[in-house]
């Protein structure tokens, strides 16, 4: 079987995406799966909004509809998967969405509401479109059904796997490095009070911090200060304009 796979949001810096890419290529070679990587070179890292997100919309438009499937009718693909849901209506071949969360709809506060209203519209039409469906948890799966109506039949549930680490060389443990976004979504809170309850046993690590919000909300929880502080490196809207020596100074200072 030959697939082709978008990998254009491997190359837009760190995230969790570019680490799915990175492991389902691996883990389908593994299996006989002849990949075809294809990517959006012209594709800028995400804007943030403005006019810009405007150009950003018009060129996915344009690689999803027009030039994916040129390079799926190129490359003989037997099935096209899209990391992130996305469907090309020109298409000669099934195509398979992966769905990670839904959580522009779960907790529509933490998004813009143009992102919103696009993101609702087009995941489900893709999801729903789409040959078969990848949800990365049950909670996913049953979220996709509910609110978009996607036919049961068509869903996989495939959970994310380990091998996921980076590749680091192992030293002695000194420190806890947590690398995403600090917004209200990713649940920080339960985090940093497992981290101060791992923190109360003897020998364990220190730790530093990068993110001036976690700090203050360590601070100001009681049961948070144990933990001291907590290493953040935003990814989303600050890694791409973060200064590579500014995450140097970040991770010496968090070791």
């Amino acid at each position: 079987m030959r697939v082709l796979l978008d990998t254009t949001y491997a190359r837009l810096g760190p995230s969790g995406t570019g680490v799915y890419l990175d492991e389902i290529a691996r883990a389908l070679r593994s299996e006989g799966v002849e990949i075809v990587e294809a990517a959006n070179e012209r594709r800028p890292a995400p804007a943030g909004g403005g006019s810009a997100s405007v150009r950003n919309l018009a060129l996915d438009a344009w690689w999803t509809q027009a030039e994916l499937p040129r390079r799926a009718r190129a490359a003989g693909a037997d099935v096209l998967h899209h990391p992130l849901p996305a469907l090309a209506r020109r298409a000669s071949c099934p195509q398979v969405v992966t769905v990670h969360d839904l959580a522009f709809e779960r907790l529509p506060d933490h998004f813009s509401p143009a992102f919103r209203r696009w993101a609702s519209l087009t995941h489900r039409r893709s999801a729903r479109g789409a040959r078969a469906v990848i949800c990365v948890s049950e909670t996913t799966r049953l979220d996709a059904l509910a609110r978009w109506g996607v036919d049961p039949a068509r869903i996989v549930v495939a959970p994310h796997g380990p091998g996921q680490a980076p590749h680091i060389t192992p030293v002695a443990p000194r420190h806890f490095l947590y690398v995403g976004d600090d917004e209200p979504r990713k649940n920080l809170g339960p985090l940093l009070t497992a981290y101060a309850c791992y923190r109360a046993a003897p020998g364990r690590p220190r730790s530093s911090s990068c993110s001036p919000g976690v700090n203050a909300a360590a601070r100001a929880t009681p049961p948070l200060r144990a933990c001291a502080a907590i290493s953040i490196l935003t990814c989303r809207r600050c890694w791409p304009r973060r200064p590579r020596s500014s995450i140097h100074r970040c991770t010496r200072a968090s070791g």
